[in-house]
């Protein structure tokens, strides 16, 4: 089986070059941010400006376990779920700061993978329970259908399916149906929506800055260079997860290097686009179907960098369970 993940050889454009040695110097590349920083926020950024990093005198201890919190579809074992449904994990249940596992860094979400469904296949009716999912659908044409609603699926259609609503997939076309599923908990207490609930991101507007930042790019939501649409949040009926997104990265351009405080679960897996991962001191090479999520340690940063002459895209979730609440 190929092994898809690689640490970067350091051959981008020119100019990608400049930006990663701008970001990884060696003042930068053998130490970690300091924790307070992690709470600044204005702006749509998590610092007001580059003058506010600051650094700790060593290196981290556990940067080069980086690998552990990266997986990639494409080396996952199939399973299946809801009679015909075939799936690869990418995260799993496990441990945010120590993964037993490549790949099992989730506490909040319990499993983020890679679902496809044969031509003309249907899944067996079905129903969630102390869990809830969102399916978003990358390839192939189908439909979905809960109670009296069915909803047409096509690339960019996401559906958020609550707790207690049976239902059905099926396949409408001639080549497989594929998405991206995300499963949640439902915490005992929790009111789910009455029924399903569906997003076409291609409607969906860019969200706005917050607040006006001289560092983010025209057109992007914040940290300098993520153009954002929203799918779904806990208004909609999201229990554990907060936030499921997608984050687009034009051509040469980073987000804005931050680290994250302990509960923040901030999962980056890549759906369109190759692209660089920069976590703590290390590059990584992102291919479609590859993610990973931030260790939430205060000190370790991160940022996807575009060296490509092409947008690269993100789906994206987060939660936010201890002192890192801040919406990207």
């Amino acid at each position: 089986m190929m092994i898809r993940m690689r640490q970067v050889n350091l051959r981008p454009t020119a100019i990608a070059i400049a930006l990663v040695c701008t970001l990884i110097s060696p003042a930068l590349a053998q130490t970690a941010a300091h924790p307070s920083v992690a709470t600044k926020g204005k702006g749509g950024n998590t610092y007001d400006g580059p003058g506010d990093m600051h650094y700790l005198p060593k290196r981290d201890s556990v940067d080069r376990r980086v690998d552990m919190f990266f997986a990639d579809w494409h080396e996952s074992m199939p399973r299946s779920l809801y009679g015909s449904l075939i799936l690869r994990d990418i995260l799993t249940k496990g441990d945010q700061l120590a993964p037993p596992a490549k790949g099992a860094v989730l506490q909040s979400a319990n499993f983020l993978s890679y679902g496809r469904l044969p031509a003309h296949a249907s899944t067996v009716p079905s129903t969630l329970s102390n869990n809830q999912e969102v399916f978003y659908i990358m390839s192939g044409t189908g439909e979905i259908t809960s109670s009296t609603k069915t909803v047409d699926l096509h690339k960019d259609i996401a559906i958020l399916m609550p707790q207690g609503a049976q239902f059905t997939m099926k396949s409408t076309g001639d080549e497989d149906l594929t998405m991206y599923i995300l499963d949640e908990p439902v915490p005992t207490g929790f009111h789910p929506k009455p029924e399903m609930i569906s997003t076409d991101e291609r409607k969906v507007p860019i969200r706005t800055p917050l607040v006006a930042s001289q560092f983010t790019v025209p057109g992007g939501s914040g940290h300098w260079a993520h153009i954002v649409r929203d799918l779904f949040n806990t208004s909609d009926g999201m229990a554990t997860v907060g936030d499921v997104i997608t984050v687009e990265v034009n051509p040469l351009t980073l987000g804005e290097p931050h680290p994250h405080l302990p509960g923040k679960e901030e999962v980056w897996l890549a759906i369109d686009g190759t692209s660089l991962a920069f976590v703590g001191p290390q590059l990584r090479v992102q291919h479609p179907g590859m993610a990973y999520m931030l260790r939430p340690d205060g000190m370790t940063q991160h940022s996807n960098i575009n060296n490509s002459d092409k947008p690269v895209k993100f789906l994206w979730f987060n939660t936010n369970t201890g002192l890192s609440a801040q919406r990207r």
